[in-house]
């Protein structure tokens, strides 16, 4: 039978996308492929033996957690394996054309090929034009999701982003153009957004979304877009759609592969159905890390404004219970069911989640609010003041560099490289006597090897907090950020 390898683990099984084992049960064709792979095992099992919560394992279509005997689940040779890892029913009623005044002349013409649509029809565009939809984010997904609501009709657009247009973003956040680096990407998406369609109103917030304001700022909207890149926002979108009654359109990014669902609608599960808890810091590189193909947003976010028209119109099928899995290198659409979890803490039976609560914290961060910790995990973290005040110095100290030839390529700080996955293999090249400062582009993969060279005997081993990209912003604006 074959296994199917998401992107995130493959480094981990000799980089292969698909692994044939010989088994009869899945918790055979798990050991199998963990005997084959070691390295693997930690980042599917806990040190119980049990199946981590962010992992997910479905046996063709189905998940195993929904079947009979779950792991002991008896497997044929034509069945296949999907590992499914965190990566960062019903249709809402409450839109109505008579929220919405009648077309205008200048909008039956815009909107004639909807207008001939049986499925929307001038009802149809008259529910567009009175629906309001919050995209979180004017990023990768939030580009392509906006335009094409935008374009489509939808009378309110809000969106909420704080940051501002670099030139990193430009190969796929196609909203901003070259002009607009340096720039707001709200005031950036805003002149795109009326250049495409003047009748839409763009509602922005300019903030970080929190514990403290998402409920205030979903409270008018009907439909949430998710197009978050990191964990603690995407639970803070599901609880607060969950305790708004707002669904959550859902998307992710990593590399060449996406995820998309509906979540949070009435009757369907929610994002904590699907990962319970979030994967340890650092286990799951964000898009800043791991690199991410341009279009590959653009597929994802268009996949969203689909499934938002589909919620307003209450046309097709939506998402809902269903997670749609795109693998664009082998241009593979691939689906999986979703259950709605009985003991789901966010909207199963009995809920525990019945306010929002710190979702840093929740996923293993510390708190912005909370001073940088001296140490993690038994490593001490460095900042880069601290570095450079040290390098001036003249300190003797060993700069070790363990992300990719391809990021070094792009900028460095002339450390020595090593990257991450050959590390083990490379220790030797390392004087355990020396003072090492380990870093990598933001400080995950980073930690990750300084934990493994503590662990190796290394005594004197620093991480760089914040990585390369907290150097060029805070040390030396010179060196690239990627």
């Amino acid at each position: 039978m074959q296994i199917h390898i998401p992107t995130p683990l493959r480094p981990y099984a000799g980089k292969q996308p698909v692994v044939d084992i010989a088994a009869h049960t899945v918790a055979e064709a798990l050991t199998a492929l963990t005997i084959q792979f070691p390295e693997l095992r930690k980042h599917l099992y806990t040190e119980q033996g049990k199946l981590r919560a962010f992992v997910n394992v479905y046996l063709n279509d189905e998940d195993i957690r929904y079947i009979d005997d779950r792991e002991n689940a008896p497997v044929k040779e034509s069945d296949s394996i999907s590992i499914i890892p965190s990566i960062a029913g019903g249709l809402p009623t409450s839109i109505a054309p008579s929220q919405a005044t009648a077309l205008t002349p200048e909008e039956m013409s815009r909107y004639s090929r909807h207008l001939i649509l049986p499925e929307v029809g001038e009802t149809g565009q008259l529910k567009l034009k009175a629906a309001r939809v919050l995209c979180i984010g004017a990023g990768g997904l939030g580009a392509p999701l906006t335009m094409y609501l935008a374009a489509a009709g939808v009378g309110t657009l809000g969106i909420v982003d704080f940051d501002v247009v670099e030139a990193s973003n430009l190969h796929r956040q196609v909203i901003h153009g070259t002009n607009d680096v340096g720039r707001p990407k709200l005031d950036s998406a805003e002149d795109s957004l009326r250049a495409i369609n003047p009748n839409v109103k763009i509602v922005k917030f300019e903030t970080r979304l929190t514990s403290e304001n998402a409920l205030k700022i979903f409270k008018d909207f009907d439909i949430i877009a998710d197009g978050t890149d990191n964990f603690p926002t995407r639970y803070l979108v599901n609880d607060a759609c969950v305790l708004s009654g707002k669904p959550n359109v859902y998307a992710s990014i990593f590399r060449f592969e996406g995820q998309a669902s509906v979540f949070a609608s009435e009757g369907g599960p929610c994002y904590r159905c699907l990962y319970p808890e979030p994967p340890p810091p650092g286990l799951v590189p964000s898009c800043a890390e791991g690199g991410v193909l341009g279009v590959l947003p653009g597929l994802l976010g268009i996949v969203q404004a689909t499934e938002v028209i589909k919620l307003i119109l209450g046309e097709g099928q939506p998402l809902v219970g269903r997670l749609l899995l795109v693998d664009t290198m082998a241009m593979r659409f691939r689906e999986l069911k979703l259950h709605k979890n009985p003991e789901c803490p966010a909207c199963g039976v009995q809920p525990t989640v019945t306010r929002l609560i710190d979702y840093e914290q929740f996923c293993g961060l510390a708190s912005k609010s909370v001073p940088p910790a001296p140490m993690l995990n038994g490593i001490p973290q460095m900042q880069v003041e601290d570095l450079k005040r040290r390098m001036d110095a003249g300190e003797n100290l060993f700069l070790l560099d363990v992300r990719e030839p391809y990021e070094f390529a792009i900028a460095q700080m002339g450390g020595h490289l090593i990257p991450l996955n050959d590390l083990p293999q490379r220790i030797r090249e390392l004087d355990a006597s020396r003072e090492l400062v380990v870093h990598c582009k933001m400080g995950g993969r980073s930690q990750i090897a300084a934990e493994f060279l503590a662990k190796s005997g290394f005594k004197k081993v620093h991480n760089l907090a914040g990585g390369i990209t907290a150097w060029s912003e805070k040390v030396d604006p010179k060196v690239p950020k990627y």
